[in-house]
């Protein structure tokens, strides 16, 4: 069971190394890393490398030209992952905010499942104490707010802490997935249920990055709220 976690990067090249050695440090048998760089002036890509030689055929690099955003970084990267034969396909954010020991679980969650996702809104899970208040109000709104107007029944639609089989992934309509932002989540959570798949969450613990520069700024926010209802005219079809 070939696994692979594609990982955005921009400007990560304080948390790399750590991440790459703890996700490899697994005791799953087969597990491996696509990184995805978006040409990070802070020398990432070129990092992305080094670990690519140091860990041989377990880390993989996509190098891409520029930021392009998140939503293109993840549809390339599940493209070559399933390209490069992985049977298990995650997502994770590169800044320890997501629990890398709960991918094992993750995994075993998953054989009866099509997509697991690790949720901060389910029982057990939980946001960052030491976030102020703002953030976790403004985190559970923003989540609140595309549940009810997509009509969800998953408790968190806007992580983006995820394992898919390749199966459904497969079988998703990624040419009509058009959200490049941060909604991208909330849309692949969108499709994803309107076809039918079994989505399992499990709780986490959603850690603040201590190292690094968050990439969430207003222009994201403001994508995601209209991006939100025009997904449900977009995919009214399925």
């Amino acid at each position: 069971m070939k696994i692979t976690m594609v990982i955005p990067t921009y400007n990560e090249s304080e948390n790399l190394p750590k991440l790459v050695k703890d996700v490899l440090a697994l005791p799953l048998e087969d597990i491996h890393i696509l990184i995805v760089d978006d040409n990070s002036p802070d020398g990432t890509g070129d990092l992305a490398e080094k670990l690519r030689k140091e860990y041989n055929d377990r880390v993989h690099c996509l190098h891409r030209a520029g930021k392009m955003g998140l939503g293109s970084a993840y549809r390339e990267g599940f493209k070559m992952a399933m390209d490069e034969g992985a049977d298990y396909i995650g997502q994770m954010d590169a800044d320890f905010s997501h629990p890398i020991d709960k991918i094992p679980l993750m995994v075993k969650e998953l054989a009866n499942a099509d997509l697991v996702i690790g949720s901060r809104y389910v029982k057990g899970g939980k946001l960052d104490e030491n976030w102020p208040f703002y953030r976790k109000w403004l985190s559970g709104f923003g989540n609140a707010y595309a549940r009810v107007i997509l009509g969800l029944p998953n408790r968190d639609v806007t992580g983006g802490y995820k394992l898919w089989k390749k199966g459904t992934l497969a079988a998703m309509p990624m040419d009509t997935i058009k959200s490049n932002g941060y909604v991208f989540q909330v849309e692949m959570n969108y499709v994803a249920s309107k076809m039918g798949f079994k989505i399992v969450e499990i709780p986490i613990y959603f850690q603040e990055r201590t190292m690094g520069k968050s990439k969430m700024n207003l222009k994201i926010s403001l994508e995601a709220a209209w991006r939100t209802i025009a997904l449900r005219f977009q995919h009214r079809d399925l």
